[in-house]
């Protein structure tokens, strides 16, 4: 296994991302509340370049705890998700899991900092 250098954190925004070819490999960095996650850019559902979908915090619906009537849709302030292009298969940024399906979930890769330079594990 490689380090591999993909950028300075001052690249990143954040939230941010970039993907990078590694060695004829795709991967998505990103950036969320100063941690750093990294992913293959392939969606597990039909290899799709998951990592170059919006990013948007998990839509949630909002229910009345008395009535157990919905109240509508809102967004979750914990979880903030990768979407993929082609089909909409939503993934969280920190676990790399599916929201509601734990058999799909992107392949991690290992990613680290030091002295403001952002490595990947190749």
């Amino acid at each position: 296994m490689t380090d591999v250098v993909v950028g300075k954190v001052s690249e990143f925004g954040d939230p941010g991302r970039k993907v990078v070819d590694v060695r004829g490999k795709e991967i998505g960095i990103f950036q969320l509340d100063k941690t750093f996650y990294a992913y293959h850019n392939s969606c597990p559902h039909m290899d799709g370049p998951v990592c170059q979908g919006i990013v948007l915090p998990l839509t949630t619906e909002d229910v009345d705890p008395e009535t157990c009537k919905g109240l509508g849709r809102g967004f979750s302030k914990k979880h903030t998700n990768i979407v993929c292009p082609w089909h909409g298969m939503e993934f969280d940024i920190r676990t790399g899991e599916h929201p509601t399906d734990a058999q799909f979930r992107l392949r991690k890769i290992p990613v680290r900092v030091e002295k403001d330079l952002v490595y990947v594990t190749v």
